[in-house]
C-alpha cells in the first residue's frame, strides 16, 4: 500500500459508472464533523479541497515507517523515501499524459510554477516590447509575476476579454495576437467564475503566432482529464491541494526542449552537478529547478491523491460534478434577489453570485451558521470583479464528495439571508 490509495471500488467502477457518493464521503474524515451543531457542508473546494483517509494514511505511514531525506542517501530509509517520492513524480506524468517524468518539475504549487516560468523562461527569452497575453479572469498569481517582469524588462501585457455571461471571447483573443506576442499565460478554468477556457483553440492560435503557452491548471486538474500532449501546451501548472492532496506541493509540466534551454530558477543543493568557487554546473531538468530539500511527504501525499482520483475515474467525477453544477444553477437561479455571475456556456463546478442588499461576507457568515462553508471576497481575482462592477462575490464550489441535498441546505440558508436583508 506504500504510496497508493485504495478506494475499494468494484472492477469497472472507475469508468463511466455513477459515483457512489455516500461511499466516497466515508473516505473523508472531516465530513463527519459538525459546525454550529449542523453537519458540515463544504462548498469551498475552489480554495482547497478536503483530503481522503488514503492520502492522510499514506503521509502518516511515510513519517512513521520510512521517512528520510531523498536522493543522496545510501542508507535504506533514504532509498525507500526516494523511491516513493519519485513514484509520485511518475504518477503526475501519467496523470497529465506527459511524455516523461523528467518533464515534471515539483514545486510548492501553481503560484511557484508560474513564477518559475516568468523568472526563468521570461528573463531568458523575453525582451523589451515583447507581448504577454493574459485574460481578464486570471488569478493574481498569473498577473503579478508578469507585472514584475514588465517592470524589469519592459514587456507589454495585453488582456483578453470575456462577455457579460463570462464566456471567453476567442475571436477577441485572436485579434490581440501579433508578431510581438511571445507568450500567452492563461487560466484553464476561472477560479472566480468557473468559466472553462477553450485551451486547445487558444494554444493553436498562439502557436500559429509563434507564441509559447503557459496554462494555469489549478482549478482544472481535479475536474477534468488533462492531456498535455493532446492540448499541445508548452507549460502546465497545478497544485496538489486542489487535487485532494496536501498543501505545499504541486508541479509544472514543460516541454523538454524548453526546460532544457531554461536557466535555474533558484540556487542551492540538489540542483547542482559540480560546484566550485569559480564555476557551478547544473543538473538536467527537472532537478535543475528543484533547489533544496523538497516537500518529501507532501510529494508522497500527492501521489496518493492521484491514485485516489484515478481509481474513482475522472469521467465519473466529471459527470457527477456536472450534475451538481446544473442542479445548483437551477436552484440558485430560483432564489429571489440572487444574481448569478457564473453563466458561461462551458463552466466547471464554481458558482459565483451576489444577493441584493447583502454583502458577500454577510452571506458567508449567515450560511456558515447553517454549517455551509462558502468563500466570500474577490477570490484573488480583482480584475474580473472590476469587469462585473463588484468588489466581491459569494462563491460556492463543488467537489466529488458533494451532493444535491447539500445544495438544498445552501439554498435554504440563502433564504435566511433574504429574510434578514431582503
Amino acid at each position: 500500500m506504500e504510496g497508493t490509495a485504495a478506494v475499494n471500488l468494484a472492477p469497472g467502477d472507475n469508468s463511466t459508472a455513477a459515483l457512489d457518493v455516500e461511499r466516497v464521503r466515508r473516505d473523508f474524515p472531516i465530513l463527519q464533523e459538525t459546525v454550529y451543531d449542523r453537519p458540515l457542508v463544504y462548498f469551498d473546494n475552489a480554495a482547497s479541497v478536503q483530503k481522503p483517509r488514503q492520502v492522510i494514511e499514506a503521509m502518516s505511514e511515510a513519517y512513521e515507517t520510512y521517512y528520510a531525506n531523498v536522493h543522496r542517501g545510501v542508507h535504506h530509509m533514504s532509498q525507500r523515501s526516494t523511491e516513493v517520492f519519485e513514484a509520485g513524480r511518475e504518477k503526475v506524468a501519467r496523470f497529465l499524459n506527459a511524455p516523461s517524468p523528467d518533464q515534471i518539475v515539483l514545486t510548492r504549487g501553481t503560484t511557484e510554477s508560474i513564477n518559475l516560468v516568468a523568472a526563468s523562461y521570461g528573463r531568458a527569452f523575453l525582451e523589451e516590447g515583447d507581448e504577454v497575453i493574459l485574460s481578464v479572469m486570471e488569478h493574481h498569481s498569473n498577473i503579478v509575476p508578469w507585472q514584475l517582469l514588465r517592470d524589469e524588462l519592459g514587456i507589454v501585457i495585453k488582456v483578453a476579454p470575456i462577455d457579460d455571461q463570462a464566456n471567453f471571447l476567442l475571436d477577441d483573443f485572436a485579434e490581440l495576437l501579433s508578431p510581438r506576442t511571445k507568450l500567452v499565460a492563461i487560466t484553464h478554468i476561472s477560479n472566480a467564475l468557473g468559466t472553462v477556457v477553450p485551451i486547445e483553440a487558444v494554444v493553436r492560435l498562439a502557436h500559429e503566432a509563434g507564441a509559447v503557452v503557459l496554462v494555469d491548471g489549478a482549478q482544472a486538474v481535479a475536474h477534468m482529464e488533462i492531456d498535455v500532449q493532446a492540448l499541445d501546451v508548452d507549460f502546465y501548472a497545478f497544485s496538489s491541494h486542489k487535487l485532494y492532496g496536501p498543501t505545499g506541493i504541486g508541479g509544472l509540466y514543460g516541454k523538454a526542449e524548453l526546460l532544457e534551454r531554461m536557466p535555474p530558477y533558484q540556487g542551492g543543493g540538489e540542483m547542482i552537478d559540480v560546484v566550485t568557487f569559480e564555476k557551478t554546473t547544473y543538473k538536467e531538468p527537472p532537478h535543475r529547478f528543484e533547489a533544496g530539500t523538497p516537500a518529501i511527504v507532501e510529494g508522497i501525499g500527492l501521489g496518493a491523491a492521484i491514485d485516489y482520483v484515478s481509481a474513482l475515474g475522472r469521467e465519473t467525477i466529471a459527470a457527477h460534478e456536472s450534475g451538481l453544477t446544473e442542479y445548483a444553477g437551477e436552484r440558485l437561479s430560483s432564489v429571489e434577489g440572487l444574481k448569478l455571475h457564473s453563466r458561461a456556456k462551458e463552466r466547471a463546478s464554481i458558482m459565483a453570485f451576489e444577493m441584493a442588499g447583502a454583502h458577500p461576507h454577510d452571506i458567508g457568515t449567515i450560511v456558515d451558521r447553517a454549517g455551509v462553508a462558502i468563500r466570500a471576497g474577490h477570490h484573488c481575482a480583482q480584475p474580473v470583479m472590476e469587469r462585473f462592477g463588484v468588489s466581491a462575490t459569494a462563491r460556492a464550489s463543488f467537489g466529488l464528495y458533494n451532493t444535491r441535498e447539500e445544495i438544498d441546505v445552501l439554498v435554504d440558508a440563502l433564504g435566511r439571508v433574504k429574510e434578514i436583508f431582503g
